[in-house]
């Protein structure tokens, strides 16, 4: 299934996308939460699974398929490459970040340039959405507690980031985590170790990498993320982007408005963001 939220924001509806029309879940189920905790602790996912419907063509605004997670855990240098274009070491252990949860935006929002920093980055990755409660995950049962992939980009202020001497600021601006087009289940990826991300801004290609190329893997990360935190249903976990940003460059490429960023994963979608001025 490809679970995607529809509508303007703040008032987005759950629904199903299907072969570019849309299934509106509150047809069938009136009483269905929004695309979060109550969701997944409700059984939901698998509820809608019996639905039969076509759905319609619907020109709507999508928003981020998930709403109000709890947390958004991001991984810093977890693509080798991507260590080594800024002159780090790879980690020992997963470097772990956090971004705001109201930094969320939809796959096809503009992104807003802040008015505090400057140096605006790109990054595409893969990012999970837990399903279920868990904590000590076992890494052989990690698997069996996402509820569904998506495509993020981990848009960065880097003045911030790196002149804060702490990521947070620079990682959560207002826009700074376009998230979609849809939450695709596991049924649907034949190898989520396998799949190919790109970035590109103004149709230039400046990222490329394979999940196979994760220093650490999807399993590790819930293993050793939940052995002290717990995870809960609608938490979303960003696991790295790959070498090419553009704050590495020689010269530095950052984003202006006007660009407009691409950032697609085979299997799952494209986030196509405008960059504007804030």
């Amino acid at each position: 299934m490809r679970l995607i939220r529809y509508g303007e924001s703040g008032a987005e509806a759950p629904g199903l996308w299907q072969n570019g029309r849309i299934v509106e879940l509150r047809r069938h189920f009136p009483e269905i939460p929004d695309v979060g905790e109550e969701f997944f602790r409700g059984g939901w996912l698998e509820r809608i699974g019996a639905i039969s419907d076509d759905g319609e063509e619907m020109d709507v605004r999508l928003g981020p398929p998930i709403a109000r997670p709890s947390k958004i855990i991001c991984l810093g240098k977890n693509y080798i490459e991507h260590a080594r274009e800024g002159h780090f070491e790879p980690p020992d252990k997963p470097l772990l970040f956090a971004k705001a949860p109201s930094a969320l935006n939809g796959p096809r929002d503009p992104v807003v340039l802040p008015q505090s920093c400057g140096q605006v980055d790109w990054e595409v990755e893969l990012a999970l959405v837990i399903g279920r409660e868990g904590k000590r995950i076992p890494a052989a049962e990690a698997l069996d507690y996402i509820a569904g992939y998506t495509v993020m980009n981990d848009v960065s202020g880097r003045e911030a980031q790196f002149g804060d001497g702490q990521w947070f600021r620079g990682k959560s601006f207002d826009t700074f985590a376009p998230m979609g087009p849809a939450l695709v289940t596991p049924d649907e990826i034949e190898d989520i170790a396998d799949l190919q991300l790109a970035a590109k801004v103004d149709g230039e290609t400046m990222q490329t990498g394979n999940t196979g190329d994760l220093i650490f893997d999807i399993p590790y990360l819930l293993h050793y993320i939940s052995e002290d935190i717990t995870l809960l249903p609608g938490d979303v976990i960003s696991t790295g982007t790959p070498a090419g940003v553009g704050i590495f460059r020689d010269p530095p490429v950052t984003l202006q408005a006007g660009n407009v960023v691409a950032c697609r994963i085979e299997g799952i979608g494209s986030l196509v963001n405008p960059i504007v001025a804030g």
